[in-house]
Parts: C-alpha cells; structure tokens; sequence
C-alpha cells in the first residue's frame, strides 16, 4: 500500500508548439485522413464530378491569375523602365483591394473546409492557428494574389535584375499582410454575424458605408464645365499629396516604398519600411490570434434567445388558414429573414449595381450604345445574388428536410412553393435594380426596357429549372449563421455559373444583333418565345419532382442532416 503513495513514473509530456513532434504528427494525420477521404470520394460518381469540377476550376482561376499576373508584371515592367517609382504604390493598392474583395465576391461559388471541427481533438492552439492560415493559402484570393505579386516581381526583375532580393522580400511580407487579414476579417465577421444583435448593427453600418460612398461623386463629378484652372490645378496637387503622404504610411504603400528606396541603393529606408510593414503583419495576426482563442477555447454563439426576451406564448403564422404553398413561403421568408448569408447574397450585387451603374453616367440611349444594355447587364449581376437560393434551395432545411419527407405534402407542392417564393422575390430585386440603374444612367428606349422585361422572363424560369435539378442532385447543407467556411459543392457552383453566363450570352447576343441591325425591337419577340420554352421545360422539371426527391431520398437525408 505504501508504494501507492510513490508518484508514477510518466513520461514527460510531448511539447504542444505548432512545430513540435504532436503538432507533426498531427499535421500528418490530418493530410492522410483529407488523402482518404479524397480517394473515397472519387468511387462515387458524385465525388468524382466534386473532383473534376474543383481541378476546372482551379485551372480557371490558374488562368485568371495568369492574366492578371501579365497585366501586372506589363505595369511593373513599363514604370521600372521608365523611371517611373512614384506611381508604384498604384499596382499595390489595387492588388490589396482585389486580395479582400474577391473573397467576399465568391464567398457562394467556392467550397471551404471547416477547420473549426478539428477542436474535437486535443489540437495545440499554435497548431490550430497555423493549419487555419495554411487552409487559407488555397482561397481564390490567394491564388490571384500570389500571381499578381509573382507578375509584379518579374516586371521588376526584367529591367532590374540587381533588387529581385529587395522585391521579393517586400512582395513576401506584403503577401503575409493580405493572407492575415482576409483571415482576420472573415474570422471576425463571423463573429459578428453570430449573433442577432451584432448582425443587425454590421448590417446597418455595411449598408450605411457603401451608400456614404456616393455622397463623394460631387467632389469627384463636379457638375461644372471641366475647364481646368491654375487654381484647381494647385487644389488638386495639394490633395494629391496629402493622400500620397497618408497612404505611405498604409501597408500597400510601406511596400511600394521599400522598392522605390531599394531602386535608389537607400537600404536603410528599405529596412525600415519593411520592418514597419512586418509590424502590420504581427498587428493583424494578433488581431486573428484573438479571435481564434475565443473559438478555441469553446465559445459558441446563436439566434437563441435569453430567458429573459423569451416571450410565454409562441407567435403565429401570417397566414392563418393557409395552404401548404403560402405556408412554405411564409416559411422560406422567416428564414430569410434570419439568415445574414443569403440577405448579404441579395443586397451585395444591388449595392454594386448601384455603384457600377455610375460607369454609364452621361451617355445616350441610342439602340446599339452599352446604354440600351445597362438594365440587362444589371440584371445579370444581380441574379449572382441568388444563386445559393436559387440551386441549393434545400440547403436551409438541414435536418429539417426529414419532416418535408414525413409530412404529406408532396415535394412538388414544396419546391413550388420555394419556387413561386424566389420568383416574387427576384421581381422585387429587379424591379429595385431597374429603379437604381434608370436614376443613376437615364430612361432607356421603349425598346430596350421591353427587350430586358421579356429577358427576365426567360431567365427566371431557367434558373429555377436548373436550379431544381442542381438541389436535388448536388445539394449542400448551408449554415446561416456563417459568412464564410461554408460546405459548398464545387460542381454546383462551378456549373451553376456557367448556366448563369449561359442565360446573360444568350441576351447579350440577341440585344448585339439585334442592334447591330438596327431592329432591337425584334429582341421582345424572341425572348418571349425564349421564355415560352423555358417555362415548359420548368414545368417537365417541377412534375419529375417528386420521382426524383423519392429516389434520392436517402442521400438527401444523409448529406443536409449531417452534423457538422
């Protein structure tokens, strides 16, 4: 009995930093199991069309950065011959503003891994943070990114051979900046948007920010001759260079300004720029590193409300009395109301509409002009709003979709009412983007708003169609309260794009030749013939609904009532 007294005699405990023989060992693991499922996958024709369509569209955004990275390494390449250091930090606010907007542009159309799940498992906090930079390192943002700095690195490179040490370095660490700060803001917005209360007030200022945004069109349209004037001239370099002085000391501008010094053998002013532009680094990995502590530590918000707010009685239906398509609507709208993903999926292309549509500002309405396109171009972007309601229209239902099979009403009645739901809502956006477009560009001809109503017509239809077919046959449960790391399919996706760039050619190519013969009133009819078939082809989709929901029924079950 005494020798139980004695302590054990245990091997000291295994060192928990990212680099350690755990976190190796783990990292190993991790790899071997992501292999495996990969190879599991590829048996199932599902996963082997989730496989190709991820190779297609990483060779399509392969491409894109390979334009890009030629447009940029041309811009590099043309201000080093030229001398021309000065307007430098142009090419690395336009690579930092890319870097952060694209994600949340394709936030719906690429497919994310959790890494929040592996918190089941005694994972190291050091080893958690770095395997969600190392995630991130695969982002479309990321992929552009790189060849854009790659671009611009090789620009330099060809005249000036001696600074690709100084280039690469401040291309290095302003590329770690970017990485870090998508992170950090997409880990935070998810914090944010968690919670009721938080998603309402960044809601509020999101919307606030992007309409303060047009109050500056004055100071930059004036709506005055454009007579240039020593005084205005004089204004203007005097704002020229307060911006210039403000944005050397930003992160895009420390780097355009440690090559500018290490073009003019000034090494000192280099070091200290890239020194300054690693303070940035730290700073926003720190910011990151306090976010990823609270979720590592288990913290965990929702929707659910206090004992406080809840009320004693439940509060009823709209529509008391209804059938089942006003109740699957009523339905689909209090989702929507409570899910930030899929509002911020409608309102983004609005609000973008409402700023790119200053592009046709002061331009005539004759038929031909970019003019008599503005209202289908604004149309097209906007339905990129609808894209997960429109082809992953059971995403929302997660374990729900068990009672739609339970329940007696036929999936034809549900996915119709989801239908008949999305189409009012989609006229509501459209009408909302045509009122935004005509005030910000003008009235269009008779013809063109014709031609764009009767385009309507045939695209809505379509996508619902497509939009069926994709949700019953590549669905993907969606979690509305996250922003960001949503388990999306890449093959719905990537061929729901294409259907979407598809239905816009089409249009485009009608409202072209039409134009160019001078007969852009020929466009309604076709359209409208256009819409026609599309709506016969909607109606063969919605009568095959319930033999298709009954033949995948299990597998519908097992991919949206899958916990996460």
């Amino acid at each position: 009995m005494a020798g139980l007294a004695e302590p054990l005699d245990r091997e000291p405990p295994l060192p928990s930093g990212p680099f350690s023989e755990l976190a190796r060992s783990q990292y190993k693991a991790l790899a071997s199991l992501r292999w495996s499922i990969f190879r599991h996958t590829l048996r199932t024709p599902r996963g082997a069309l989730e496989a190709w369509t991820s190779v297609l569209a990483y060779v399509l955004y392969g491409c894109m950065g390979f334009g890009l990275a030629m447009a940029f390494g041309a811009g590099a390449y043309a201000m080093a011959a030229n001398e021309k250091w000065s307007i430098l930090p142009l090419l690395f606010w336009v690579v930092f503003i890319m870097w952060q907007v694209v994600p949340v542009t394709l936030a719906s159309l690429q497919q994310q891994f959790d890494i929040a799940g592996l918190l089941r498992f005694p994972v190291g906090f050091g080893a958690f943070y770095l395997l969600h930079v190392i995630f991130g390192l695969v982002d479309v943002s990321t992929i552009l990114g790189a060849f854009c700095c790659l671009g611009i690195w090789i620009g330099i490179m060809l005249v000036r051979p001696d600074m690709f040490a100084w280039v690469g370095l401040g291309l290095a660490v302003f590329a770690a900046f970017n990485i870090l700060l998508v992170r950090a803001i997409a880990a935070w917005i998810d914090r944010w948007l968690a919670q009721r209360r938080t998603r309402e007030i960044v809601g509020a200022l999101f919307f606030l920010a992007l309409m303060g945004l047009q109050l500056l069109n004055p100071a930059f349209r004036p709506q005055h001759s454009w007579r240039i004037t020593p005084e205005s001239r004089a204004t203007s370099l005097r704002r020229l260079n307060t911006v210039n002085s403000i944005q050397r000391w930003l992160p895009p501008g420390l780097a355009a300004f440690e090559v500018q010094r290490s073009a003019g053998a000034r090494p000192l002013p280099a070091i200290e720029a890239v020194s300054l532009l690693g303070v940035y680094v730290l700073a926003v990995g720190g910011v990151l590193s306090v976010r990823l502590r609270g979720e590592y530590r288990g913290e965990n918000f929702g929707d659910a409300p206090s004992r406080k707010k809840v009320q004693p009685r439940a509060r009823g239906w709209l529509i008391e009395g209804s059938g089942p398509l006003a109740t699957v609507m009523e339905k689909e709208l209090r989702v929507l109301l409570r899910a930030m993903p899929l509002i911020y999926g409608l309102a983004a292309p609005l609000l973008m509409v409402f700023v790119l549509s200053g592009l046709f500002l002061r331009h005539g309405a004759a038929p031909g002009h970019p003019m008599a396109m503005s209202l289908i171009i604004s149309l097209g972007y906007a339905i990129v709003g609808f894209t997960q309601l429109f082809y992953n229209n059971l995403g929302p239902e997660g374990p729900g979709i068990q009672m739609l099979f339970l329940c007696p009403t036929p999936m034809r009645t549900v996915i119709l009412g989801k239908n008949l739901f999305h189409a009012v809502l989609f006229f509501m956006d459209a009408v909302l983007v045509c009122v935004v477009t005509v005030l910000r560009v003008g009235w269009p001809v008779p013809a063109a708003l014709a031609a764009t109503a009767a385009w309507a017509l045939f695209a809505l239809p379509v996508h619902l169609a497509a939009g069926n077919l994709f949700s019953l046959n590549m669905p993907y449960r969606m979690n509305l309260g996250r922003m960001t790391r949503q388990r999306g399919s890449q093959a719905s996706a990537l061929l729901s794009m294409l259907v979407q760039i598809g239905v816009l050619g089409i249009g485009a190519g009608i409202f072209t030749l039409c134009s160019f013969f001078d007969r852009l009133w020929v466009a309604t009819p076709v359209f409208l013939c256009l819409a026609g078939a599309a709506t016969i082809a909607w109606m063969r989709v919605l009568d095959r609904i319930d033999e298709m929901a009954s033949r995948r029924r299990e597998s519908l079950i097992a991919t949206l009532a899958k916990t996460e």
